[in-house]
């Protein structure tokens, strides 16, 4: 029994339940059922003092509030006024409407957390099966773009390899012209040398002998005419060689292309036959990010239709030369046979001129050398400062990767991550003025090494032509070279 004056409280077997909508959970409030006042939900106005009386009948005419009330006080009142019946007065917390309403807002809740619940399984298995069929007809789109891709990569190779044939046997052609046309050169050494050692022997002649006479002057008919003959010669093989180079540096492109087109002919028939079983499949974060392609399919054809139309033009332009040449051969093969009576002695000049370009070509050879020997150098010292900066590099790149690994709010864009990624600019930036440099210096020391092969060859040819004027051709006067010695045949 309650003591009188004291605020009635009423007694459960267990807390009644409390609807989520306006009522604290029953754990939250089991400590402090029984030395606090508990929480009421009034329906009368708060501003006037708590009676009882209002709604029910009390115990006592001037009954006291006492919620704060320590144990001995309770007692001492209950053994004052044992009623029994004052029991009946109690204040309950909540109206059955209300114990109905929590309950009914309970089953609510409970509906529309299933129905959610439901709708969302329906439409994430929908969701699920919709990406799904995306997914797959995308792949297939693109393994389907693939083979495509390898087909055309397929058709151009077709196209390059027979032009590559084709420019092939025509630089085969050219060369055998060239060479035939040195030879035709060299032969035309040895009745000029013999003409001026006629002219050298005849100015030994003492008193009258020495005449102006016939002999000399188809003498000096002969040198002119193969002087005649070899500049003509010089003038197309030049033009030889320069052809050659113009069809190598076509083959060379055809070549490129053909090896970049098997490449990547390879590459994408493994792309397209990559199956979501398929071993090597892997994870590479940010790949579609990165775009380093450098043409589109209408660049990328008309790149490998420009190497073979320049391959075909400079076919036709090996062709026209290979007929100039075998006529020019035939042409000075007839004048200079015709003319084997008239020769003078110019052959002498001619070996003094090949023996000074020999002795040129040897200075600038040396200088050449000299020059690949310090590019070689600068070369290394570019590969090792590249080094250096990448060690750099590596180091402001792995600090960022390692920043992006902080927690939450301590991800800043403080003046350190700004500093780094100006670094990694800075230091990228620094390594590719290096390779710039680099491959300008490489470029450089092929293009001295080129310079070098020419110089070589051209020191070969003169070294050559300059062993059959001073050792060969001085023997070879007696019997005139037969027409094909002259058209360059063995």
């Amino acid at each position: 029994m309650e003591p009188l004056g004291s605020t009635l409280t009423a007694t459960y077997a267990r807390p009644p339940p409390a609807p989520t909508s306006f009522l604290p959970a029953i754990s939250t409030l089991a400590s402090s059922y029984r030395n606090y006042f508990p929480h009421r939900n009034f329906t009368h106005s708060l501003s006037l003092p708590w009676r009882p009386s209002t709604y029910y009948k009390v115990a006592s005419n001037f009954p006291t509030l006492g919620p704060y009330c320590t144990r001995s006080q309770r007692v001492s009142e209950s053994s004052m006024l044992p009623f029994v019946s004052n029991r009946t007065t109690l204040f309950t917390r909540y109206t059955p409407d209300d114990w109905y309403r929590s309950n009914l807002t309970n089953f609510q809740e409970s509906n529309t957390s299933q129905h959610n619940s439901e709708r969302l399984r329906v439409d994430t298995s929908r969701l699920i099966q919709d990406k799904y069929q995306q997914t797959r007809k995308t792949q297939a789109d693109t393994t389907q773009n693939l083979g495509e891709r390898v087909n055309d990569i397929g058709f151009w190779k077709s196209e390059i390899t027979h032009e590559l044939d084709e420019m092939i046997g025509e630089t085969n052609a050219l060369t055998d012209v060239k060479k035939r046309l040195e030879r035709a050169l060299a032969e035309s050494e040895a009745p000029l040398q013999v003409a001026r050692e006629c002219l050298f022997h005849r100015e030994k002649r003492m008193g009258i002998d020495l005449v102006h006479d016939e002999v000399e002057k188809q003498l000096l008919t002969e040198v002119d005419v193969i002087l005649c003959c070899q500049e003509r010669m010089k003038l197309h093989l030049d033009k030889a060689i320069a052809q050659l180079a113009a069809n190598r540096a076509a083959q060379h492109e055809l070549e490129k292309d053909l090896s970049d087109k098997q490449a990547a002919q390879r590459i994408d028939d493994k792309c397209h036959h990559l199956r979501n079983t398929s071993e090597g499949v892997s994870f590479f974060r940010g790949v579609e990010k990165v775009d380093a392609t450098v043409s589109v399919p209408e660049s990328w054809a008309k790149f490998t239709d420009d190497n073979i139309l320049r391959s075909q033009c400079e076919r036709a332009a090996s062709a026209k030369l290979r007929n100039e040449i075998e006529n020019l051969l035939v042409v000075t093969a007839n004048e200079m046979w015709n003319q084997f009576n008239r020769v003078n002695l110019a052959f002498t000049n001619r070996i003094a001129e090949t023996a000074d370009a020999k002795n040129k070509i040897q200075v600038h050879l040396s200088k050449t050398l000299q020059e690949i020997f310090q590019t070689e150098g600068t070369i290394e010292s570019i590969k090792k400062a590249i080094k250096e900066k990448s060690a750099f590099l590596k180091v402001a790149q792995t600090r960022l990767d390692e920043r992006t690994r902080r927690p939450n709010i301590e991800l800043c864009r403080d003046i350190a991550q700004l500093r780094l990624v100006n670094e990694v600019y800075e230091v990228d930036d620094t390594i590719q003025t290096l390779q710039q440099r680099l491959r300008e210096a490489e470029d450089t020391l092929q293009f001295l090494v080129h310079t070098k092969a020419t110089l070589e060859h051209d020191l070969a040819v003169k070294a050559n032509t300059l062993y059959i004027d001073q050792e060969k051709c001085m023997g070879m006067r007696k019997s005139f070279p037969t027409t094909l010695r002259l058209v360059g045949y063995c």
